[in-house]
């Protein structure tokens, strides 16, 4: 039986046949791939980089597999050879229409170049919510996609974390200092009061280190004092905070040292008359 790229029916089977081609070259690939990072047991290549890179490959092996279909079939063929005839038109629409795509997707390889970060690193980034958290676990074609502490899952186009200023909480160093603001009132006694502070620091085994406790501002109702200690990361810093506040409250509550809060003193000049005071004046 003689399949004929003519017919619909020859088509639809020369079609079948590309999209098994494709699907095992795909595999094939992606296989391949695979066993190369295995034997990479040194860590030697960027794992960011492969899995990028697999995704681009297997992008260009369905286009490959898609023009070579549509050279084969006349219908396609002859429609293939009018649409270059107005190649620029169709090339300024296909531009205006996927500028953003083709932005995420050159992006994408100035982060695979450049590699300001890696899978697993953990970044801070100004995402529209607000900042967010989170360790890099995948990059595509078009996005980033990080994981938060409570297990979202933040995505970002290639372009926009590319063009922003981020933090990679993981880079050499993870050691981090926590600055912790505590207030206290004017009529407390601030050398005790940092002396429960540093004793609480102390106590805590998050901590590696107790920097310093100095006081760092005179505010409208509180004397603002500013704990540096240092932690073993980021996340061990952001709990060390949340603890520090709990155990400094109860122990100002314990010694008598207020927590200022706001409040407005209201001073009354002179106090209007009552009626019947005015007619007792009038009176008299």
């Amino acid at each position: 039986m003689h399949l004929h790229p003519d017919r619909w029916s020859g088509a639809l089977i020369i079609l079948a046949v590309f999209l098994v081609a494709g699907l095992l070259l795909s595999r094939l690939l992606k296989r391949m791939i695979l066993l190369v990072v295995e034997r990479d047991r040194d860590n030697r290549l960027d794992r960011m980089s492969i899995a990028f890179l697999s995704k681009v490959a297997s992008a260009f092996v369905w286009i490959m597999v898609l023009m070579l279909y549509a050279h084969m079939i006349p219908a396609l063929d002859k429609l293939a050879t009018a649409l270059l005839a107005s190649v620029s038109v169709a090339s300024v629409v296909f531009g205006l229409a996927a500028q953003s795509t083709l932005s995420n997707f050159v992006a994408g390889f100035s982060l695979i170049f450049y590699r300001p970060f890696r899978l697993g690193d953990k970044l801070q980034i100004n995402a529209p919510g607000g900042v967010e958290t989170g360790i890099v676990e995948d990059v595509s074609l078009g996005y980033t996609m990080l994981k938060t502490y409570d297990n979202r899952r933040v995505i970002i186009s290639n372009s926009s974390i590319s063009s922003s200023t981020m933090i990679n909480l993981s880079a050499k160093e993870q050691r981090t200092m926590a600055m912790i603001p505590i207030s206290i009132g004017y009529d407390s006694d601030i050398d005790k009061a940092r002396a429960l502070i540093l004793e609480i620091a102390a106590g805590l085994p998050e901590i590696e280190e107790v920097v310093s406790c100095p006081v760092t501002n005179l505010g409208a109702s509180s004397v603002d004092f500013s704990l540096r200690v240092w932690c073993a990361d980021s996340g061990v810093a952001a709990g060390v905070k949340n603890t520090v506040f709990e155990a400094v409250k109860k122990r100002f509550d314990a010694a008598g040292i207020e927590i200022p809060y706001a409040y407005q003193n209201v001073l009354i000049k002179e106090v209007p008359k009552s009626a019947d005071q005015e007619q007792q004046d009038k009176t008299e």
